[in-house]
């Protein structure tokens, strides 16, 4: 174990890859930490890989790749985006981490953001349906999680070339297992025991502030973070040197 050298755990959302935690990497590794992540199951292919990838696999995985970091750190920070964000919130509680600390970047606990359609409640009927769920494509549109115009425009260009950084679409079964692992995160939140940040965008359209303010209210030792200027994906968008530089802050980097 090495008793002076500190990880971070960083795990991406659902569809995605690294590029989700934009340069969060490269401002950890900057800072003296080694950092450490996982492409969740499922992910890294095609988007059919998902099907039958149930919220238990991922939970797994993470939990695994923690407990190998784990061997050889004394200090480990967990850090997840979105989906990421919800697993990192059950690792630490089924884990029960108390060796660093916890930052959850937007984390959907709650599917309630401005764009969510009125229909989106459906989808629970829809589950039930044989094969539908398997079959149905939830497709990635504008504004991509991204208030930035100029980096919106990018990640349209990379969707349009078939570039490899996130799916163009998931399973409804997907939805499925996220609603599954939300649940679990309303169940155990409670139970996290480590220092814990929570950064949220006002304007999230995919998630509500009341997301941030459930973990708030719930994680006894926690703080919250509201960024004014982006969408969902806080990591690229119009705030990312706020959330680099309030992480750097919270885990005593700056």
């Amino acid at each position: 174990m090495s008793a002076n050298r500190t990880a971070a755990l960083l795990i991406h959302g659902l569809g995605g890859t690294r590029f989700d935690l934009g340069s969060l990497h490269k401002t950890l590794k900057r800072g003296g930490i080694d950092t450490h992540s996982l492409t969740l199951p499922g992910h890294g292919g095609r988007p059919h890989d998902l099907v039958g990838v149930r919220a238990e696999d991922w939970l797994d995985a993470v939990r695994k790749t923690y407990r190998e970091v784990s061997q050889e750190y004394e200090t480990v920070h967990v850090i997840g985006m979105c989906m990421g964000a919800l697993l990192a919130i059950a690792l630490c509680a089924a884990e029960e981490h108390r060796r660093g600390k916890l930052i959850a970047l937007a984390p959907p606990v709650f599917l309630d953001g401005w764009a969510t359609p009125w229909y989106a409640a459906a989808r629970h009927a829809l589950y039930r349906v044989p094969l539908l769920p398997a079959r149905m494509r939830i497709a990635e549109d504008e504004p991509y999680g991204v208030k930035n115009a100029l980096v919106r425009s990018v990640v349209k260009a990379k969707f349009e070339r078939g570039d490899n950084f996130h799916y163009r679409w998931v399973p409804l079964a997907c939805l499925r297992e996220v609603d599954r692992l939300r649940r679990k995160v309303k169940r155990s939140a409670h139970a996290i025991g480590c220092a814990t940040l929570v950064m949220h965008a006002r304007e999230d359209e995919l998630t509500s502030l009341r997301s941030a303010t459930f973990l708030r209210e719930r994680i006894g030792d926690s703080e919250l973070v509201v960024l004014e200027n982006s969408y969902h994906l806080i990591c690229v968008d119009n705030d990312r040197d706020v959330v680099k530089r309030n992480v750097l802050q919270f885990l005593d980097l700056a």
